[in-house]
């Protein structure tokens, strides 16, 4: 069983950045963010292979955001730049066995998620 806990979410103006962490127990697998905005569908973020070796992003999300991990800690990472108002949402860290996908059906286990507001 693999448990997803996400953290780093908050408030932040326009322009500012934000670092989410996504805490897993259990064994090694892919990792992807995904995001809900208010009366929005989820959508995906980014994710990362097990070792780290392969990323993927969406593509309007490509250059502001950067997914990396740290096995040791078995910690995923979102860094967030330049935010928009439009970023505003939920964002939920999910995990799945073998290659990194980006649609959400794909991915067996999610935390919790954590909100993440940018103020205009």
């Amino acid at each position: 069983q693999v448990q997803l806990v996400e953290s780093g979410g908050g408030l932040v103006q326009a322009g500012g950045s934000l670092r989410l962490s996504c805490a897993a127990t259990g064994r090694p697998i892919s990792v992807g963010w995904f995001r809900q905005a208010p009366g929005k569908e989820r959508e995906f973020v980014a994710a990362i292979s097990r070792s780290g070796g392969g990323t993927e992003y969406a593509d309007s999300l490509k250059g502001r955001f950067t997914i990396s991990r740290d096995n040791a800690k078995n910690t995923v990472y979102l860094q967030m730049n330049s935010l928009k108002p439009e970023d505003t949402a939920v964002y939920y860290c999910a995990a799945r066995e073998g290659i990194i996908l980006s649609s959400m059906g794909d991915y067996d286990f999610w935390g919790q998620g954590t909100q993440v507001t940018v103020s205009s």
